[in-house]
């Protein structure tokens, strides 16, 4: 058996088949960049008083629509806007920047918090250009449409964790919307398990002609942005440069992935695109497991470009060049991440190993809230997927004969008693200093 193989077939093993969420709509989808679309611009320094045209248009529908979905649930989420004001050189003067959420409270856990975003802002060539049609249809409609199919399918059940349903402004001006929202879920004390950033996630032909309908790229960083120096050299010591928490989550929908035979996602190593960045990053800066999301293939011809076209060539953002089914799949794989992580318990913290100078290695961990039991992983140190596993129920540590420390990295979760599985954490231990 090959080592992918094996790994495909530990997951198996290792986790129930995922309850079906409704599939996402390609109808609705369209219908919400539609939407999105006919406000003109969505600009973050467009106009927030016209109530057809503008950012602030669209910010007010999108507030009525998570609204709408909240009535069909019975009220199951609390829609807010929350704002600040930014300044930077993409707005010199400044600009208040607001979020639109709808949050649908946890029944068990109500602080314990997955975020899923996408920004409803958008622009054309030049970044300054706050009057000139800047669709956005993929370049963020796409993402926002997404947010609000989730919000629409996943309202429909109860969840133990809360999830926040966000719709962030200011991304092109500088990530303002994505620092608002980090800074909100730090305010409220929310215990962050996973952010997901949706940004161009709706197209399948590349600008060089290629077309690739069956992928998605999920970047994430290994190396915590947060940790300081001190953290950062023990990662290093123990070898968990690509066993961070945003790393386990990007193998974590990877897996999500194989399990409803969604798209084959390409667990791309780096925390965004070459030199780029988008609203998860500031989520990383405070310690928040986040990725990105974007589609496998971009078309630079339509994004941030003016509405033209030159000798035969379209340029711009619109609707037209958008692939529905694909964006439905990637939404699908979204939802089913979500389901998953909020009905599970919260991973395990201070998981440690020890067994230096030995044969042998004991794990060890801090129990978990609603854990049913522990799964303990390892692997060989020179692999990235995780190949072996057992699982613990009453006790918070195991010992592990003939499993030689220095060969191998841990990690442990936590299972809820219907299967639903935590997050990774990878196991640390002191090195040792000579």
């Amino acid at each position: 058996m090959t080592k992918i193989a094996l790994a495909l077939a530990l997951l198996a093993t290792a986790a129930p088949a995922l309850a079906a969420p409704e599939a996402a709509s390609p109808k609705e989808l369209h219908a919400t960049v539609e939407k999105l679309v006919s406000f003109g611009t969505r600009h973050t320094l467009s106009t927030t008083t016209d109530p057809k045209r503008g950012i602030g248009a669209a910010r007010t529908w999108a507030a009525k629509r998570f609204g709408e979905i909240s009535k069909a649930c019975g009220g199951c989420l609390t829609v807010e806007q929350v704002a600040d004001k930014f300044t930077g050189p993409r707005a010199p003067n400044g600009v208040v920047v607001a979020n639109v959420l709808a949050i649908q409270k946890g029944s068990e856990e109500p602080n314990r918090v997955i975020m899923i975003a996408g920004h409803i802002d958008s622009r054309v060539t030049d970044v300054m250009n706050f009057t000139s049609d800047a669709p956005g249809a993929n370049d963020d409609g796409s993402g926002s449409a997404l947010v609000v199919e989730a919000a629409r399918i996943l309202s429909k059940t109860k969840h133990k964790a809360t999830i926040v349903y966000a719709l962030l402004s200011g991304e092109e001006q500088g990530l303002w919307g994505g620092q608002l929202l980090a800074r909100t879920a730090k305010d409220r004390g929310w215990q962050v398990t996973a952010m997901l950033n949706n940004d161009i996630v709706g197209n399948t032909h590349g600008t060089a002609g290629t077309h690739i309908d069956d992928k998605v790229r999920v970047f994430s960083e290994g190396m915590r942005s947060s940790e300081d120096a001190e953290a950062a050299k023990l990662r290093r010591g123990i070898g968990g440069e690509d066993d961070g928490p945003s790393r386990a989550l990007a193998k974590y929908v990877d897996g999500v992935a194989t399990r409803i035979k969604g798209l084959e996602v390409l667990a791309i190593r780096r925390p965004d695109r070459f030199q780029r960045g988008g609203d998860h990053s500031p989520s990383l800066d405070l310690g928040y497991p986040a990725i990105r999301f974007s589609e496998a293939t971009e078309n630079y011809d339509r994004e941030h470009q003016d509405l033209r076209t030159e000798n035969g060539r379209v340029y711009g953002d619109t609707i037209d060049a958008m692939d529905f089914p694909y964006l439905a799949r990637v939404t699908d794989i979204n939802v089913a991440t979500i389901a998953a992580l909020a009905n599970a318990p919260a991973a395990p913290t201070n998981a440690t190993i020890t067994g230096a100078l030995s044969n042998d290695t004991t794990v060890r961990w801090d129990a978990a809230p609603g854990a049913a039991g522990y799964r303990v992983y390892w692997r060989r140190a020179d692999g990235m997927d995780w190949t072996d596993h057992r699982d613990v129920k009453g006790a918070t540590e195991l010992f592990l004969k003939d499993v030689n420390i220095d060969d191998t990295f841990f990690g442990v979760s936590a299972f809820a008693a219907d299967g639903s599985e935590s997050l990774i954490s990878f196991c640390a231990g002191q090195p040792r200093k000579n």
